[in-house]
């Protein structure tokens, strides 16, 4: 996990994405790969041809503006850093600078009237295979060094969060893994014994959710974490298929939607 992607864009999170970024690829001694994008809306409902390239230009004078005040912070930290420039729709920008990338740092959301971050962190997600970093804009760093809880259910999904964590786990002052009882379609222990041939010795939280009550999941991975004062949290995103998740919300996208902490994220 050396090559960290952030999203480069004049909106509330920049700051939050920035600074959690930042702390990543120094706790990885690893590189910044910055992406300053001029979105491009792609729904039916856009303006005309001639209005579309005035928006553009506007927002393109506005990103300009943007990227040169970030190339003068980024020039006083010490950590390795590249800016590249792309317009377009945010999720193909993101997706094509992905390729090579070993995580992608977004926010929920932009602005109010932005676009779905939400619908274009799921598209990441199952598109390049690359976990995703999500960090609420009321965030001011990332912690690697803190404790971190792993929400566990025994999904591919759930596999795949857990060993894209691996490098930054490895850095927590305490890793628990919470299996939510009625949940998990796989042994928590064999979570467990993974991390721990990679030098990490996890502690085992098994919590009761109501069987008639399966949205509280997201609440109560939520209650423990911060329990914890956990630095961040892991898990799968979209155990069942994003169609499913996306009529019936699911924990995925209440977590997106409702988290006070980082979320790393992998499908």
């Amino acid at each position: 996990m050396k090559n960290v992607l952030l999203l480069l864009h004049d909106d509330p999170g920049q700051e939050a994405r920035l600074q959690a970024a930042l702390d990543v690829v120094r706790a990885l001694n690893g590189h910044l790969m910055c992406l300053d994008v001029v979105g491009v809306a792609v729904d039916a409902g856009y303006p005309g041809p001639e209005a579309t390239a005035l928006l553009v230009e506007q927002e393109g004078r506005r990103e300009v503006t943007n990227r040169a005040r970030l190339e003068e912070h980024l020039a006083k930290e010490d950590v390795a850093w590249t800016i590249a420039q792309a317009t377009g729709s945010f999720a193909s920008c993101l997706a094509e600078a992905a390729r090579l990338a070993d995580l992608i740092v977004l926010n929920p959301q932009l602005d109010d009237d932005g676009p779905d971050m939400a619908g274009i962190a799921t598209s990441l997600l199952l598109k390049t295979g690359k976990p995703v970093l999500i960090v609420p804009k009321e965030s001011r760093g990332f912690a690697a060094s803190g404790p971190a809880l792993v929400a566990w259910d025994g999904s591919l999904p759930a596999m795949a969060a857990l060993t894209a964590a691996v490098p930054l786990l490895k850095l927590a002052s305490e890793v628990r893994i919470l299996e939510v009882q009625g949940t998990s379609h796989g042994a928590v222990e064999e979570a467990a014994r993974y991390l721990s041939r990679h030098g990490i010795e996890p502690e085992i939280d098994l919590l009761a959710c109501f069987r008639d009550a399966p949205h509280e999941t997201s609440a109560v991975i939520q209650d423990r974490a911060e329990q914890m004062r956990c630095a961040y949290c892991v898990m799968g995103a979209y155990g069942h298929s994003p169609i499913r998740e996306a009529i019936l919300g699911g924990v995925t996208r209440r977590m997106l939607r409702t988290g006070r902490m980082p979320v790393l994220l992998a499908h």
